[in-house]
């Protein structure tokens, strides 16, 4: 459906608008800037990752290519 994105695993979907997904694309690039230079806190980032060890590069990347490819997908 044009003006929507879908996103799936198996049985459950979720659907966003075109708006919303334009504008999750462009949270997660800045999150991926922020992770990537640093200026998000430790705390931050921990709770970004699950928990676990904060890993900023690792964080950086995953939040760059989801926000690429939802772009990419609209």
């Amino acid at each position: 459906m044009p003006g929507s994105m879908t996103i799936g695993h198996t049985d459950a979907l979720v659907m966003l608008s075109h708006t919303d997904a334009e504008r999750l694309s462009a949270v997660l690039s800045g999150l991926s800037r922020l992770a990537a230079t640093g200026q998000l806190p430790a705390a931050a980032t921990a709770a970004l990752a699950g928990g676990e060890v904060p890993d900023r590069a690792e964080l950086a990347t995953w939040c760059h290519n989801l926000s690429e490819y939802l772009r990419e997908h609209l």
